[in-house]
């Protein structure tokens, strides 16, 4: 049976809905939250050698560079969280409806700019 269907590849052309892009993207936070936490952990475990291994991940915390790489990974962090807070809450019917997942996708960007900037004030 031969498939009539059109198939639309150029994915430039597809028009998702913000709950889509807002889904997407908390499966792309989890990967670079995955990746990320290897420098995370890294800096913790050389902070915890010794008084002068505590010193040294000071000093390479003042670095722009590393402030980068740590407030990318801490934005990951939030955003995965507070998305995931809202797939768990659509896991409890709440939100299912095209309205309902198109305002916890507002608000899921909501609260991430909001932390975003409160960690990036901490930071700098």
């Amino acid at each position: 049976m031969k498939d009539n269907r059109p198939i639309n590849l150029d994915f430039t052309t597809i028009k998702l809905p913000l709950a889509a892009k807002a889904s997407i993207t908390h499966r792309i936070s989890g990967i670079f939250l995955f990746v990320g936490m290897t420098f995370i952990l890294y800096l913790l475990d050389l902070s915890l050698h010794s008084e002068s291994e505590f010193m040294r991940v000071q000093a390479l915390l003042s670095r722009s560079l590393v402030k980068l790489l740590t407030f990318a990974v801490l934005v990951s962090l939030i955003y995965h969280f507070i998305a995931g807070c809202k797939h768990l809450l659509l896991d409890l019917g709440i939100g299912e409806s095209n309205e309902g997942a198109k305002i916890g996708a507002v608000i899921v960007l909501a609260f991430s700019v909001v932390g975003s900037v409160i960690v990036g004030l901490w930071l700098w």
